[in-house]
């Protein structure tokens, strides 16, 4: 049974419905608020031949490459969480390694003791990343747009709630959207870096131990039950 603050789930589809189903079987009142919307962009896959690895950072990639991705199957995928993973399986690629931290934490691995080149299939806005020395190629093969807010946004966050941000753009976007009803809002992000940047001001602004949705997810389980007391 739903109990507690509501919880807002902002990510873009079809991670958004995946969320919901998550929060909704932990027994939390959640809404589908994507912020976001993801779209294909025209690319060419280049030889797979000319790389050693793919590296991919979100499942977004993999669902919306088209059929183009079929010429980078030669190659070792090192995957940023299961979800990612699954996705590439389920597109006839090989996983070899799956992080369960971030995205650089994985490139790290990959590059111990070596220079390989990787080919990193992801999309027009990106964090940054080192490459360690590698030759890391992005190219990018999808867009997230922001979107505007479902009518039930405004009503939504009259009141005490708690919304999840899972990226950086998220936390930003979230806070440009809320300005100064943050007051008794609650922001629950994936890691300490995406809260940062959501600013201050909230009545409550806490991260994920790991960055991973069942942190988050358990994190914000709390926090609406204690914001509903």
């Amino acid at each position: 049974m739903s109990g507690g603050l509501p919880l807002l789930v902002t990510r873009p589809e079809p991670g958004n419905r995946a969320t919901l189903a998550r929060a909704q079987a932990l027994g939390l009142d959640a809404h589908a608020m994507p912020l976001f919307v993801a779209r294909a962009l025209p690319w060419n896959a280049p030889s797979a031949a000319s790389f050693d690895a793919l590296l991919l950072t979100s499942a977004q990639a993999v669902r919306l490459a088209g059929p183009q991705l079929a010429r980078l199957a030669p190659l070792p995928v090192y995957a940023v969480g299961a979800a990612t993973a699954d996705a590439a399986r389920a597109a006839g690629l090989t996983v070899v390694q799956t992080g369960e931290a971030d995205a650089q934490s994985l490139l790290d691995g990959m590059t111990a003791g070596q220079a390989p080149r990787i080919l990193w299939l992801c999309g027009r806005d990106r964090s940054a990343l080192d490459p360690r020395g590698a030759a890391l190629e992005p190219l990018a093969c999808y867009a997230v747009d922001a979107a505007e807010p479902s009518e039930a946004w405004v009503s939504l966050i009259a009141t005490p709630a708690v919304l999840l941000a899972h990226s950086a753009r998220a936390a930003q976007r979230i806070s440009d959207l809320v300005g100064p009803l943050r007051a008794h809002l609650t922001l629950v992000a994936i890691s300490p870096a995406v809260a940062a940047v959501a600013g201050e001001g909230w009545a409550g602004r806490a991260a994920a131990t790991q960055p991973t949705e069942a942190a988050l997810l358990a994190l914000a389980h709390a926090l609406c039950h204690k914001g509903g007391k």
